[in-house]
């Protein structure tokens, strides 16, 4: 939880168990009239959890995969559920990658605390590799940021700067499936 809590800083986290029948924590989120969302990669557990609130089993589910230790992609589209207590809850297929739709403000919200960190630079322009004065750096050297929240940072500018302009977006996707399927052609 710590591990989360560091990389997604201001997020309520709630673990649950569907195995252990531990979901009570979901309840302060799902009141009367609220449409919540259940999102994450196949195999998390989302129907199941669904299924637990509903009291019933009205969604398919299947154990994830022995040999790999992946989930099934069960679920193939939303469906919107009302719980017994008058909340809504919306079951999503399986999803591989996540991102933001409102980059600019998203980041700024996720990550309020690495561009305070960044507006505190002794350059405006700083990149936040070598330059004397950066905030960055200082934080990542005292422990005042962790190397995996600045790496997470990192990875949505990148993602952020792809999707700004798709072509180049599309451009560099290809490039790197091309790669991918070089790197498995000579390794075969």
């Amino acid at each position: 939880m710590i591990e989360v809590s560091e990389v997604a800083a201001g997020v309520d986290i709630v673990i649950v168990s569907s195995k252990n029948d531990d979901f009570e924590g979901v309840y302060e989120y799902l009141t009367p009239g609220k449409t919540v969302a259940f999102i994450g990669s196949s195999g998390v557990g989302k129907s199941t959890l669904i299924n637990k609130l509903l009291g019933e089993e009205l969604f398919r589910t299947s154990e994830v995969r022995e040999d790999d230790d992946k989930g099934r992609h069960t679920t193939t589209h939303r469906e919107l559920v009302a719980l017994p207590n008058g909340a809504f809850v919306i079951d999503t297929p399986g999803m591989r990658t996540l991102g933001l739709w409102n980059n600019e403000e998203g980041a700024s919200v996720v990550f309020s605390d690495i561009e305070e960190l960044a507006c505190a630079c002794r350059f405006s322009n700083c990149s936040h590799t070598n330059e004397p004065g950066c905030a960055i750096l200082e934080a990542l050297a005292n422990g005042g940021l962790s190397e995996e929240r600045w790496k997470s940072y990192q990875k949505l500018q990148i993602e952020n700067a792809y999707t700004a302009n798709e072509s180049e977006y599309l451009k560099a996707k290809k490039e790197k499936f091309k790669a991918i399927a070089k790197i498995k052609r000579l390794g075969t």
